[in-house]
């Protein structure tokens, strides 16, 4: 593996970060990656970036509104890893996407693994390990014998108009617990 081709930031800085500054971050971010994918593909536009996405879903490159979406909770709490992983995993797409036949690529098929590691010098991924509990659209708690469940608005919905879930684990009937009470972040 040859070492990330963008420089790494600096975490102490990162830490330090007001939330404007640090969505300025993360434009620059997108910017050299951009520069980089323009080394190998120089038509490549430059893709919009919003701070829209939310739930447990760290990015995604939306070809249709013709940019990159980022979850602005999961970016708060994961600035680092965000910046080095997640920027070049959603730029490896942009920038697979915009190929030739590129549309007909596998979303983390062999083109994209290629882009993570002989252009950005980084472990094809497909998965983010960031804790996801704040960022969660499942803030109804559910329970059986052997684990917690968390439901979504829409779910718990269904449970109120009668439906049952049971776990897939043990099979018992989940118990509602009530919605997750998160603390606040300063």
């Amino acid at each position: 593996m040859t070492r990330p081709a963008l420089p790494h930031p600096d975490p102490e800085r990162l830490a330090a970060l007001d939330d404007e500054a640090l969505r300025a971050a993360l434009h620059e971010r997108v910017a050299a990656a951009w520069r980089l994918c323009r080394e190998v593909h120089p038509g490549l536009p430059h893709p919009a970036v919003w701070f829209d996405l939310r739930g447990k879903c760290a990015g995604q490159a939306h070809f249709g509104r013709g940019g990159l979406r980022f979850n602005p909770v999961l970016y708060a709490e994961n600035r680092l890893d965000f910046l080095v992983e997640v920027v070049p995993h959603e730029m490896a797409h942009w920038l697979v996407h915009h190929l030739v036949d590129g549309h007909l690529a596998r979303p983390h098929g062999h083109e994209w693994q290629t882009v993570m590691r002989d252009l950005f010098g980084l472990a094809p991924r497909t998965t983010h390990r960031f804790d996801t509990a704040r960022a969660s659209p499942a803030p109804y708690r559910y329970a059986c014998d052997c684990r917690e469940h968390a439901f979504s608005a829409r779910r718990h919905s269904l449970v109120r108009q009668g439906q049952r879930y049971r776990c897939r684990h043990c099979a018992q009937t989940l118990v509602y617990l009530g919605v997750a009470a998160f603390e606040s972040v300063t």
